[in-house]
């Protein structure tokens, strides 16, 4: 379950301070957690994160049984642009943009304890259902 974002006009650097929040946190978690960050690259990654839902949605995996496995950004894009400077000359500003990539898996529990072994297996919606 993948989610893209391409050329958010914001720079790398900032958007990474929100996505180093959500890495490993299960879906419901992540989404109080943007509801109350005080950054403008929440929203956008909130948007993207329902996006990533719905995806999931499709393959028929339950929003409850999804975590954050992996939140890239990457830089995109720099416009190029001019500021007027001191005896007719010019500086450059760079105008930076991010390509945000979420992944979203499965959660995994722990089964079973062996001797120093411990057995990891997915959790499917169609276990849960036929465990009730």
């Amino acid at each position: 379950m993948k989610a893209f974002l391409k050329n958010y006009r914001q720079s790398p650097r900032k958007v990474r301070l929100v996505a180093g929040l959500m890495k490993g946190k299960s879906v419901n978690e992540s989404i109080a957690e943007l509801d109350f960050l005080a950054k403008r690259a929440s929203f956008p990654i909130k948007k993207l994160l329902f996006s990533a839902v719905a995806n999931a949605k499709q393959l028929g995996i339950e929003k409850e049984n999804l975590m954050v496995k992996e939140l890239r950004v990457d830089k995109g894009i720099t416009m190029k642009r001019m500021m007027p400077a001191a005896m007719g000359t010019g500086h450059r500003i760079n105008k930076r943009t991010s390509r945000i990539t979420l992944i979203l898996a499965e959660k995994i529990e722990k089964v079973k304890k062996t001797n120093k072994r411990t057995v990891l297996k997915k959790v499917s919606p169609r276990t849960v259902l036929n465990q009730k």
